[in-house]
Formats: structure tokens, C-alpha cells, sequence
């Protein structure tokens, strides 16, 4: 395939270059495009024994959303049976109790059925599990679990839905877990839901619009940056090696480099708060199954079979004694 040489080297002229950027990230200055995969590998610890916390879940006739110390962790608006199972390490940040949290919504209507409300067969199972990471093919043993509470009735002698009819159900059970890494959460992290809600709106519309700027713009330097602490606490919670960080960072690269990369207009969003008021996000306000669940940093690309869309989640939060969002 003949492609223009202008393109190339102004492709080249993006991919090497971190200066003459129009937007200045100050949060981990020291990473770059060139240098993030030594800096995170950098952290990784192994140990003797390496907890690793799993959730499985099985649900029926709902769409869910599965948080982990108040950040998702996993979500559902597809499928209306669905189950699978989840690491949530990267929102384990010490030691102790750790809670789950469960949302559930109806599935509402399409070509087969007509669900508006929550119905008797509704369903949600999880059931946390301790692994060794040292053993890849051991046993977990299993720590904690829940189930949607039943109704004993005439017609279901085996129990119904408790809260069949509704439009929402949200649940919590807690666990206990052990780590031996040391990740930074959002203990030292101001509560914003204190903060003025327009003051906050307008000031994290500023962010996500500098944010989206710098995807655009391909600024793969400030994109490391920005990405770096999120992908630290994954990594040194999963106790990853250089390769699989290496891999995932490249996949990423892959994406953000592709001339048919675009981010998406920050539009129909909502404000959201995480982490018990610790990290704030703005969310898609839809119910489209295709976005919901995400945050309004998303683009769309085409590797050549069709359009693909990539999620760029970011978080914002201000340390105590501080005024500046940091990301997450």
C-alpha cells in the first residue's frame, strides 16, 4: 500500500517527539512514551506467598454494575444472562475489610420482551475467591459470597425476587483480605462531594477537554503520564512481569497511533462520584448499551475490518491540602 511520505514522517515526527506540546502535564513528569514500561516494571515486588482476589458472579434477567471499594470493577448493560469472573486486586489498596457492591437494572425492551421493571426471576450470585498467584493452576478457596434475597410465595415455592417490580436494586457484603504490596489509594484524598457542585462541574469539564486533547493530538508523552499511576496499582497489585506490561502497553500504542483515531465530542454526560466521594468522573448519561457504564473519554478508530471503540477512562481526584485534579 503507497502512503504519501508527508504522512510518514509527520506519523514519525509524532511518535518520537514529547516537546511542543499546548498542553503542559505536571503528574508524573518524569515518564514518558519511551520509558513508562522500566518505570512500571520497576515496581513490581514478588513474594513468597501473592493473594490474588478474585469475583465471580452469575446474574439473570438484569444488567449490573460490580464495584470493589466503590470503583467499578465490572459492568453488564449487554447481556441479560450473564457471569464471568473478575481480578480485583487494583482496587484492593491495603489491607483489610474490603466491600463489594452490586447495582442491578432492568433490561428493559427489545424485539423478544418488555422488561421495564426488575422481574420474579431476577438473579444476582458473586462469590470472592483467594488464589496464590505463585500457583497458576491451584485452587482458590473462596472467602465470602452473596445472593439476591427470595421471597417464599404460593406461585414460587422455591422463592421469587424479593424486590421484583423495581426499577433498581443495590446491594453490599464485605471481605477480608491480606496484601503484601503497598499501592497509594485515595485515603489522603479530599471528599468532593463538599466542593460547590457547578465549581466542580466546570473545573472537570476543563480537565476532560484538556484530556481529550491530548489524545487527539497523539501527545504519547502526556498520554504516559496521565496513564502511569492507574497502570502502576494494577500492575503491582497483580504482581505482572516486564512482558505482560510491555504487551499492554504496546496494544494501547497500537490503538493511539492509528490515523483513523478519534476521540469522540464530551457530550450527554453525568457527574459520578467514586470511591466514597474520592474520585470523581463524568459518565455517559444513556442507556445505550454500547457506552453506558463508561466515562465521556472515548474514540473511535479503524484498524481496516470496521469501527472499533476504545474507552480511556479517566478518574480525577485532589489530594487534601492541594486545589488541582490529579488523574486516575
Amino acid at each position: 500500500m503507497k502512503i504519501k511520505i508527508s504522512i510518514i514522517l509527520l506519523f514519525i515526527n509524532l511518535v518520537s517527539s514529547c516537546q511542543n506540546k499546548s498542553t503542559i502535564i505536571m503528574q508524573n513528569p518524569e515518564i514518558t512514551e519511551k520509558n513508562i514500561v522500566n518505570k512500571l516494571a520497576s515496581n513490581i515486588h514478588h513474594y513468597d506467598y501473592e493473594p490474588m482476589y478474585y469475583l465471580t458472579y452469575v446474574q439473570n434477567v438484569c444488567f449490573s454494575e460490580i464495584l470493589v471499594n466503590d470503583i467499578p470493577v465490572n459492568k453488564n448493560f449487554q447481556e441479560i444472562g450473564d457471569g464471568g469472573t473478575v481480578p480485583i486486586n487494583n482496587c484492593i489498596f491495603k489491607s483489610g475489610i474490603q466491600k463489594v457492591t452490586f447495582r442491578l437494572y432492568p433490561v428493559g425492551k427489545n424485539k423478544d420482551f418488555d422488561f421495564p421493571t426488575l422481574v420474579d426471576n431476577t438473579d444476582m450470585k458473586i462469590e470472592v475467591e483467594e488464589s496464590d498467584n505463585n500457583e497458576r493452576n491451584g485452587d482458590g478457596k473462596k472467602i465470602a459470597s452473596y445472593i439476591t434475597p427470595l421471597v417464599i410465595t404460593k406461585e414460587y415455592e422455591e422463592g421469587k425476587f424479593e424486590f421484583a417490580g423495581k426499577t433498581y436494586y443495590e446491594a453490599s457484603f464485605t471481605f477480608e483480605a491480606k496484601i503484601p504490596y503497598e499501592v497509594e489509594g485515595f485515603e489522603n484524598a479530599r471528599d468532593l462531594r463538599e466542593w460547590d457542585k457547578e465549581i466542580l462541574h466546570k473545573k472537570l469539564l476543563q480537565e476532560y477537554n484538556k484530556i481529550k486533547e491530548i489524545y487527539q493530538k497523539k501527545d504519547y508523552c502526556n498520554i504516559a503520564r496521565i496513564s502511569y499511576d492507574n497502570l502502576k496499582n494494577q500492575f503491582v497489585s497483580e504482581y505482572k512481569d516486564r512482558k505482560y506490561i510491555d504487551d499492554v502497553w504496546t496494544m494501547l500504542m497500537d490503538a493511539y497511533k492509528l490515523p483513523t483515531f478519534e476521540m469522540q465530542p464530551i457530550e450527554n454526560y453525568k457527574v459520578v462520584f467514586f470511591a466514597d466521594g474520592k474520585l470523581v468522573a463524568l459518565m455517559q448519561n444513556t442507556k445505550d448499551s454500547r457506552v453506558r457504564g463508561n466515562t465521556s473519554l472515548w474514540a473511535k478508530f479503524d484498524r481496516g475490518e470496521g469501527i472499533e471503540t476504545l474507552f480511556c477512562n479517566r478518574y480525577f481526584y485532589i489530594p487534601k491540602g492541594e486545589t488541582e485534579f490529579k488523574i486516575y
